[in-house]
C-alpha cells in the first residue's frame, strides 16, 4: 500500500471533523468520519451508537476499569471484536486511493502500511466548550467536564490499543491549534502541507 493519507487526531470540541471535510473537500478526497462508521454498522451488525461511542473511547470510569469493563472470562470483550473490524476497514478503505481519515487511531494503524501525513488538532478549553454548547446543546454536566472526561476515555482507549500516548506532539507531522486558527485556516495549512509532502517531493 503506497496511497497517500490524511489521519486527523483531535481534542474532542476543536472541530477536527470539520477539518478533516474541509481539506478532503480542498483536495478532492473522500473523507471517513461518518462514513466510516456506517462501514461499520454494515460489517459488524452493531448499533451507530456503540460504534460511535466505543470505537474511539474507553468506557466510562477509572483507567483500570476502563480497560477491563464489559469482558468475559478469557479478557476478550465485544469493544475488541470492534477493534478488529475498524482496523481492517481503515486498511481497507487506505488501500483504495489517496483519502482522508479522522480519528478512531488511523494514525497508529496505517504506520508503515501507507504514506502519511498525521495532524493533530487542539483548542483551548474556552473555545472547545463554547462549542459544544453550539453543536450538542446544554447538558447536566459542565462543558469544561465533558471535554475532560471525553479526551480522557479517548486518551484511555488510544493507550489500550496502541500502546502509544494519546496527543503526544512527536507522533504527528503538525499539530495546529483551531481555536487561534480558526478551522479554514486549518484546512488550507493542512491541504498546502499535504501538497508539500506528496506533490512537490
Amino acid at each position: 500500500m503506497s496511497h497517500r493519507i490524511i489521519t486527523i487526531s483531535r481534542e474532542f470540541g476543536s472541530g477536527g471533523r470539520t477539518i478533516g471535510r474541509e481539506t478532503a473537500v480542498k483536495l478532492g478526497l473522500p473523507c471517513y468520519d461518518a462514513e466510516l462508521i456506517e462501514k461499520l454498522e454494515e460489517a459488524t451488525g452493531l448499533s451507530r451508537e456503540y460504534i460511535a461511542e466505543r470505537g474511539e473511547y474507553a468506557s466510562y470510569g477509572s483507567w483500570l476499569s476502563s480497560a477491563f469493563s464489559d469482558r468475559d472470562c478469557s479478557g476478550h470483550s465485544v469493544q475488541d471484536d470492534l477493534w478488529c473490524v475498524q482496523r481492517q476497514v481503515i486498511l481497507e478503505l487506505a488501500g483504495n486511493g489517496p483519502c482522508v481519515i479522522v480519528g478512531r487511531c488511523a494514525d497508529y494503524i496505517l504506520r508503515g502500511k501507507a504514506e502519511c501525513l498525521n495532524i493533530f488538532i487542539y483548542s483551548d478549553m474556552a473555545k472547545r466548550a463554547k462549542r459544544i454548547v453550539e453543536q450538542y446543546g446544554v447538558r447536566d454536566n459542565s462543558p469544561e467536564k465533558r471535554l475532560r472526561d471525553r479526551d480522557k476515555r479517548r486518551a484511555a482507549y488510544y493507550h489500550f490499543y496502541t500502546g502509544v500516548k494519546w496527543g503526544v506532539v512527536q507522533n504527528y507531522h503538525a499539530a495546529l491549534n483551531s481555536g487561534a486558527l480558526g478551522m479554514a485556516t486549518c484546512a488550507e495549512m493542512i491541504a498546502r502541507l499535504y501538497d508539500k509532502k506528496f506533490c512537490e517531493s
